[in-house]
Formats: C-alpha cells, sequence, structure tokens
C-alpha cells in the first residue's frame, strides 16, 4: 500500500487526523471521545498519513517544548510520541513504523535527544522492533493496560 506522510496543517487536514483517531480510539478501542482529545492537540504536531485517492490511513502526534517537558517529568531533550493510529485495512503494512520514524525526524529536527511513548502492553512488541526500551511497571489508561518506552535519537 503506497502512502504519504506529511504534517497536517489546515482544517481540512486535522479533521483528517481526528477521524483516524475517532475511528482506531473512539469506535474500536472504546475509548471515551471526551478523553481522547487533550490540551496537547492543539500544540502538537500532527504527521498524517494519506493514501494515493486522499483517504486518511494513520497519524501520530509530537509533543514537544514546554508540554513535554510537563509530561515527561521535566527530562532535558526529551519529546513524547503519540496518539500513533492506523486504520485496519492499512495495518501490517509498515505505515506504523514509517509514522514512528517521522516523528523520530521531526524531534530531531526540534533538537530532541530521546522520545518518550506510551505503548498500549499489545503493542510493546512493535516498538521494541523499533529501539524502544519499556520502563516501570504497566499501568491502566482509559482502561487499556500501557508501559512507558523510550528511544535514544
Amino acid at each position: 500500500m503506497t502512502a504519504s506522510i506529511r504534517t497536517a496543517s489546515g482544517e481540512a487536514d486535522l479533521a483528517l487526523v481526528w477521524e483516524v483517531r475517532r475511528a482506531v480510539f473512539v469506535v474500536e478501542q472504546h475509548v471515551p471521545e471526551e478523553l481522547e482529545w487533550d490540551e496537547y492537540d492543539a500544540t502538537s504536531v500532527h504527521l498524517l498519513a494519506l493514501a494515493e485517492d486522499g483517504a486518511a490511513l494513520g497519524t501520530a502526534r509530537l509533543i514537544f517544548g514546554e508540554q513535554a517537558w510537563k509530561e515527561t517529568g521535566g527530562v532535558a531533550g526529551r519529546v513524547l510520541l503519540g496518539r500513533l493510529a492506523v486504520v485496519g485495512a492499512a495495518r501490517g503494512t509498515g505505515l506504523g513504523a514509517r509514522l514512528v520514524r517521522a516523528i523520530e525526524a521531526e524531534a530531531r529536527e526540534r533538537g530532541a535527544a530521546e522520545v518518550e511513548l506510551h505503548a498500549q502492553v499489545r503493542a510493546l512488541g512493535f516498538y521494541e522492533r523499533l529501539g524502544y526500551v519499556a520502563e516501570g511497571p504497566v499501568y491502566d489508561s482509559v482502561g487499556i493496560p500501557h508501559r512507558m518506552m523510550t528511544r535514544t535519537l
């Protein structure tokens, strides 16, 4: 499956980002919609993966700067990768890995030395194959077991 990845810009792109997140997190995983959207959405970098026909296939979010400082416990040089979502039809194509690498490239451009993410436990192997290391205990987030992971850039 051919897909392009770009930084979402403008209301039309953000609507596609929300479409993917709603389909994956709210509909498939039953995350309450009011918990899916947060204060970081307005200030984060959102990547958008699109099919050749313009259909939204995936997204990921990068929290950086002061917001990342707050969310990572004040770790200097660390950014936060989150809200990685790929629609069912595009899973298993390598698109998720491409989105992670694109977020890492964006993080490097912003001077980050490390990426933190909060992985669903069922996705730990996916992130481990990309070089992320699990840290700390398993915890519950919106009813789904998660674990913090990091990777040095």
